[in-house]
């Protein structure tokens, strides 16, 4: 079992089977040594989660959405892959949170994601991020987030 491996069993993770897009992208794309991972929304019982942040959900419940797509995003790169075990650093993540004018904590529900990544590639999951409050995210979802790999 892979280092990476055991980090998720240790973390009670199952990776779950990786979702089909929702329009005309792919969910993955490879160019030289770099994957580039589609933007995932946040869902919950198969659907979209779906909230604004500071109006109908707190902070709390958008982490967990976050960390939620997180595990998405790692079952992406094991499908694209074949292994995690080829990446050799998470390179950058950039999180959208579907929050109000006043809610100013997208950098929080957005650590959920940093902080998952650590925990499981170590310091190959320390990554540069930028984290956006927009008005609107497809489907109506609380969070949506995308990430480039190293491989």
């Amino acid at each position: 079992m892979s280092t990476i491996d055991s980090r998720l069993k240790t973390l009670g993770i199952d990776l779950p089977p990786p979702g089909p897009p929702a329009a005309a992208y792919v969910m993955a794309a490879t160019t030289g040594n770099t994957v580039f991972v589609s933007g995932h929304i946040a869902k919950r019982d198969g659907k979209p989660w779906v909230g604004k942040l500071g109006q109908n959900m707190d902070t709390e419940t958008g982490k967990a959405a976050a960390r939620s797509i997180t595990i998405d995003l790692i079952a992406t790169l094991q499908h694209h892959l074949g292994s995690l075990d080829k990446i050799k650093r998470i390179v950058k993540v950039m999180g959208l949170v579907n929050s109000t004018s006043e809610y100013a904590e997208q950098h929080l529900v957005i650590n959920s994601c940093s902080e998952l990544l650590f925990e499981v590639f170590g310091e190959a999951g320390k990554h540069a991020r930028s984290a956006f409050g927009v008005a609107q995210i497809p489907l109506g979802a609380c969070v949506e987030i995308e990430l480039i790999a190293e491989i």
